[in-house]
């Protein structure tokens, strides 16, 4: 039997739920996709190269596999509420921990507020995606994944703006030549400058965390209850390891570690990649990532599931994946013919083709996530908590793959075709959208 939720008496709706988790889910963008602004700000404050600069994805996201299971155990212990509440609290102390990293421009110690940052999120993660998966009925999950999607990506299309807005004014007096003419001291300075502008937004940052907090604890969020029903054919006892005889689960965990990945590097590098083009709105192009995720997740909402499966949604994705990928590695570094087209008349900064792609991977993403995690979650009954554990792990792609991104970029000196690294990540997806979400049993 598929676990439920049991609302309490006071609210049979599952909208107040859904408006308290969607606030939750703006903060996971509003925190996540502030990397991809981050990540080409630390390069000039911290001196790095691009691989080095891309440990700031690595950070924050390999929190998600040291804190997956350990979040799993506090939620059981202290419940889902208690436990977003603990979460929040997390996160404001890595917001806080920006303070002296920013003071001290010591990477190292932005490296680790971010792995706070992350573990703190890993926590809200673990709570709220079971919970929107098993608030209704199953087959349409993705749509309500989707609707908290819109919320997450909206934040990730504000937040680099706001970031431009706030931190990358007169970045003119900071560029590579500029800071090379500089005595080693007054380029010190400078750069101590520069980073010293990270302060006020991570104090405010944290300020809103606490109001969530408070928020949260005196929300009337039911606390989920899963069905007691094992797995099918499993026993009433939980086996510690009974999670792994689920192929659709293990393969889940696969897609969302190779997804994730294409999804950061998407997000994240876009700036890195537009600033070696010479662009002078580099910071903002996470936006346009962005933008694109909300016209696919818009796409989820009105489609799924009344005019596209959740299965063909995420065969979908993985063939527009594919071609994109091809579209940012052979298409021109100059031309601006296809982001002239699409909004170049609404006034909107155009940008080459290559980043055009780049940024329309977005909207082959956007339906990837919502798909995968009522897939993966199918038929597992009492192992769903430990298994939305597991496909919380899979987010370390997110880490990982940036990095493979990074080294072939920096060691090859091409970060055009080092994007070729993400088309057997697109392969893998489809083959779980094909044949490896309908795997039951390990041959």
């Amino acid at each position: 039997m598929s676990p439920e939720i049991s609302a309490s008496r006071s609210s049979q709706s599952i909208v107040i739920p859904m408006l308290i988790i969607g606030t939750l889910f703006f903060v996971f963008g509003f925190v996540t996709w502030l990397n991809g602004s981050l990540i080409p700000f630390l390069k000039i404050v911290c001196e790095l190269n691009e691989f080095q600069a891309l440990l700031v994805a690595a950070a924050f996201y390999i929190a998600y596999t040291v804190f997956a299971l350990p979040a799993a155990a506090v939620l059981r212990r202290v419940g889902y509420k208690r436990g977003m509440v603990g979460g929040l609290g997390v996160m404001a102390v890595g917001a806080l921990l920006f303070i002296p990293a920013a003071q001290t421009t010591y990477y190292g110690l932005f490296l680790f507020a971010l792995f706070v940052l992350g573990g703190g999120l890993t926590l809200l993660q673990t709570a709220s995606n079971p919970y929107i998966v098993c608030i209704g009925p199953r087959e349409s999950a993705a749509m309500r994944i989707s609707i908290m999607g819109l919320v997450n990506k909206g934040a990730g299309v504000v937040v680099p703006l706001l970031f431009t807005a706030l931190i990358l004014t007169g970045m003119d007096q900071f560029s590579d030549e500029v800071l090379s003419a500089l005595e080693p001291a007054a380029r010190n300075e400078r750069l101590a400058e520069l980073s010293a502008r990270l302060v006020y937004p991570y104090v405010l940052m944290a300020i809103v965390l606490i109001g969530l907090m408070v928020f949260v604890y005196c929300s009337p969020l039911s606390e989920p209850v899963l069905d007691d029903e094992p797995g099918e054919g499993q026993d009433a006892d939980l086996d510690k390891f009974g999670v792994l005889r689920f192929p659709q689960l293990i393969l889940g965990a696969l897609a969302l570690f190779t997804y994730v990945g294409v999804e950061v590097i998407a997000g994240d590098t876009i700036g890195l990649y537009g600033q070696s083009l010479g662009l002078a709105h580099f910071g903002s192009l996470t936006s346009y990532t962005m933008a694109f995720m909300v016209l696919g997740y818009i796409l989820g909402v009105l489609a799924i599931p009344k005019y596209l499966s959740q299965s063909n949604a995420l065969l979908l994705s993985a063939l527009l994946g594919m071609v994109f990928t091809a579209g940012i590695a052979l298409s021109s570094t100059s031309d601006i013919g296809i982001s002239e087209a699409l909004f170049g008349w609404m006034g909107i900064a155009v940008v080459p083709d290559s980043v055009m792609f780049l940024a329309l991977l977005g909207f082959a993403n956007a339906l990837v996530w919502p798909a995968i995690w009522p897939l993966a979650l199918e038929g597992l009954g009492k192992y769903t908590s430990t298994g939305a554990a597991l496909l919380i792990m899979g987010i370390a792609g997110g880490a990982l793959l940036p990095l493979v991104y990074g080294h072939l970029a920096h060691s090859g000196g091409d970060s055009q075709s080092a994007y070729w690294m993400m088309l057997p990540c697109y392969a893998f997806i489809l083959f779980y959208a094909i044949k490896g979400h309908k795997l039951r049993r390990w041959k």
